[in-house]
């Protein structure tokens, strides 16, 4: 499927979608684009080579975060720590300047364990209002001038996440509804989770105008200990015109009814030997009628078929990935003109595979220096990701791509946990390093 065939899909959703066809060539208004995939149509011609030295601005930010910025025409969002880890921020950047218009403080809660703070979920915006959450379940509203609408506390409401590490998953905006996925273990941990009731995993519906519920459906599984536990961010499809929410995590793929929450059809699961310690990471991707889903911790990547109605376990799996290379414990896989796209962050290889038959199209080897857990991301021909340590990757994309067009250090040496993925958005890639936002421009 080509670039015509996309804005086609596009169309198709535009029903579905608080976004038209021109916020969606040029903005990145959700963590995973303006398709949900990690891709974007825009025709603008963009870098291949190029240093931070190039910038046509570099921005001092509050602090870390992992949060990957969010773009509506001329604001750049997203959430930071301060410096000392003592809170978290929403924060608005002038895209044309790299101007910091407001900064805002939305949590007090920073760190719940050692390895990152809980600026990890991304904000989400429709070009009218702009949401911030935190791993601590402060959830926040503001307007595009900083003026707060509405904010809850998801934990104060519904229990303390009960997980292993900080939790982070990215809100969901689709059409009327702003959604949050809560997978979590059913008892507490490491201090965290409700001891005094039960505790569910669960999907949530609020009104984006209010931030008051509209329904909680809880999505049972039969995963056991940490592999309960998903840090993957719902994502809207359409398939032969019926809606639907895709959620992936505590070893099953779930696709649900936006409406209500129902559940339509479950397929599982990539976790047969019931392994305690497997969590999930990646959200899934769709392409061509197909979910591509990655169990973790060097496991294979399963296509499904999408659209299916109760328990499609035994029908349902389209191709399985063969080999090592094909595996992804982090990046969420990317959808770019026709193609998957699997990112192995630990081995470092990038491959390119049909959706339908899983062939592999091409695999390369990638040549850094510490692991990746950013997800790539692809415009104008060309895929993007960087590395723990600031590495960035430029690789061609497409059936005779695979090749590194060019390889550069945006980190320093202190750099450890840059996971942040690189935005392309009208003619512009953001990277967020450390404690930087740069914008690169051809």
């Amino acid at each position: 499927m080509k670039k015509t065939s996309l804005l086609t899909f596009a169309a198709a959703m535009a029903g579905f979608l608080p976004f038209t066809l021109s916020a969606v060539a040029d903005n990145w208004p959700n963590w995973r684009g303006p398709n949900f995939d990690g891709s974007s149509l825009e025709e603008a011609s963009y870098p291949a080579e190029f240093t931070k030295e190039d910038a046509a601005w570099k921005t001092q930010l509050p602090g870390s975060g992992g949060s990957t910025p969010v773009v509506w025409d001329d604001a750049v969002f997203l959430t930071s720590a301060n410096a000392d880890n003592s809170a978290i921020f929403a924060v608005r950047i002038d895209a044309k300047t790299g101007k910091i218009v407001w900064s805002r403080k939305f949590s007090d809660e920073a760190m719940r364990d050692e390895r990152t703070n809980t600026a990890g979920a991304s904000a989400v915006t429709d070009g009218k209002l702009v949401y911030f959450f935190t791993g601590s379940g402060d959830l926040a509203a503001f307007d595009f001038d900083g003026n707060k609408t509405w904010d809850r506390n998801i934990e104060d409401d519904y229990g303390q996440f009960a997980m292993q590490w900080t939790f982070s998953s990215t809100p969901q905006l689709v059409h009327d509804t702003l959604y949050l996925q809560v997978l979590q273990r059913n008892e507490p941990v490491n201090g965290y989770g409700n001891t005094d009731s039960p505790i569910d995993s669960y999907l949530l519906a609020m009104n984006p105008a209010t931030g008051k519920t509209k329904w909680k459906h809880v999505r049972e599984n039969d995963a056991i200990m940490e592999a309960k536990e998903a840090f993957s961010t719902p994502i809207p499809i359409t398939v032969d015109s019926r809606h639907e929410l895709l959620i992936v995590g505590a070893d099953c793929l779930t696709g649900h009814n936006p409406e209500t929450g129902e559940e339509l059809w479950r397929w599982g699961t990539y976790n047969e030997g019931k392994i305690g310690h497997w969590r999930l990471v990646p959200t899934a991707t769709y392409g061509e009628g197909t979910v591509l889903i990655c169990a973790p911790k060097g496991a294979p990547v399963y296509a499904i078929k999408a659209g299916g109605v109760g328990d499609i376990s035994e029908a349902g799996n389209i191709w399985t990935s063969e080999g090592k290379e094909v595996t992804s414990d982090v990046p969420s896989p990317l959808f770019y003109d026709g193609y998957f796209y699997v990112l192995n962050g630990r081995n470092k290889f990038i491959t390119c595979l049909h959706p339908t038959t899983g062939k592999v199209v091409w695999t390369s080897r990638i040549d850094g220096k510490t692991k990746i857990e950013s997800s790539p991301t692809a415009v104008d021909g060309k895929i993007y990701f960087i590395s723990h340590l600031g590495e960035v990757f430029v690789y061609s994309a497409g059936d005779n791509g695979g090749a590194l067009l060019h390889t550069t250090m945006f980190g320093s040496s202190q750099s450890v946990n840059i996971r942040s993925s690189i935005v392309p958005a009208d003619g512009t890639l953001y990277i967020r390093s450390d404690d930087h936002l740069y914008a690169i421009r051809k």
